[in-house]
């Protein structure tokens, strides 16, 4: 059997997907599965053992347009798939499955798509499954008839092979990261947009605290378009941080991520691989709900203050953004303290 599997296309909803991919790959072992993902997500799928091919959909470059779009159905349907399972709502997902003549296309009932599926799952109404989002892509399976029941799990992991491992580790030390010392990883962007993010001020007010108790490196990381957040949190920090903004890409961000200590940023995609690394995590939440798409892991430790208005699940704040003002840099040092402590003694 031939199954094609159209991924989510955010980082983080990437990460809470793989255990229903993990799920598919382990009902089906001897099946051939390929998933369409976006560029960046396929680099975070490489290395996990979870199919036998990753189909690159760019819909920015060679995929761009109609005709881009109809370039990779052609290329779809060359190889004669038997089933599509549509994790990601959208109804270009089940436009894609139908054009490339996918005879079994299955996924939830969104986006105005059901026409164009075979097996249309309701959407799980509210109370129907764990408000986790984890469980959300898990339902799909079951209600397919894929799963028996819904498994929780208390930690997603990345796979990540040694050898990258020890180029991450060459690469922040020629970066200028020390040996020896903890390693203090931020991510004060947030791709969904500037509502998730905690001022970068409160982000250098923390680490200056840090490193006035520790001798620790701070790292910056960060999309080329969040080169003003990490400007603006090295103009007010005392010592210089290693800043790798824009230096990097999303697929580097697992190796590299693995070989520091802590991770301090807002909810994004960045926050869910250093989870799934296993490094500790502090999650500042702001218009967004911890209760759905907080890391699966139990190193975490969720910041948040929730104004009447929180969650709003908005990209940018209308009014004062008073979710994340209201956190404070005491609030965030005080999450960390626990886990700082713990690598501490895990060195000494």
């Amino acid at each position: 059997m031939k199954i094609l599997i159209r991924a989510t296309n955010w980082v983080g909803d990437a990460i809470l997907a793989l255990p229903a991919l993990r799920a598919v790959r382990k009902r089906f072992p001897d099946a051939e599965i390929a998933i369409v993902a976006r560029p960046y997500v396929a680099d975070i799928y490489r290395d996990q053992e979870i199919c036998n091919q990753l189909i690159r959909y760019d819909p920015q470059g060679l995929h761009a347009g109609f005709f881009g779009r109809e370039r990779l159905a052609a290329e779809l349907r060359a190889q004669k798939f038997d089933v599509a399972l549509l994790l990601q709502n959208a109804f270009d997902a089940a436009w894609l499955a139908w054009r490339a003549n996918i005879p079994e296309r299955i996924g939830y009932a969104r986006d105005a798509r059901s026409l164009l599926l075979t097996k249309i799952v309701p959407v799980p109404r509210h109370g129907e499954v764990p408000t986790h989002e984890k469980f959300y892509y898990l339902e799909l399976l079951r209600r397919a008839g894929w799963l028996d029941s819904l498994q929780d799990e208390t930690f997603i992991g990345l796979r990540i092979p040694e050898e990258k491992r020890r180029r991450a580790d060459e690469f922040l030390c020629k970066a200028g990261v020390r040996q020896g010392v903890p390693r203090i990883a931020i991510g004060a962007g947030a791709s969904y947009g500037s509502a998730k993010c905690w001022p970068p001020s409160r982000f250098a007010e923390v680490a200056n605290r840090l490193q006035s108790e520790v001798d620790a490196d701070v790292i910056l990381f960060g999309t080329a378009a969040e080169a003003n957040v990490s400007t603006a949190i090295s103009a007010e920090m005392r010592q210089s941080p290693i800043d790798l903004t824009g230096k990097t890409a999303i697929a580097d961000l697992p190796a590299l991520l693995s070989q520091c200590h802590l991770f301090i940023g807002n909810d994004s995609g960045a926050m869910h691989v250093a989870a799934a690394v296993g490094l500790p995590v502090i999650a500042v939440f702001g218009p967004t709900d911890a209760f759905g798409t907080s890391p699966v892991t139990q190193r975490c430790s969720i910041v948040q203050q929730k104004p009447y208005c929180s969650p709003c699940f908005l990209r940018r704040c209308p009014t004062d953004h008073r979710c994340m003002t209201a956190i404070t840099a005491d609030m965030v040092e005080a999450a960390t303290r626990p886990w700082l402590s713990s690598i501490q003694v895990q060195r000494a």
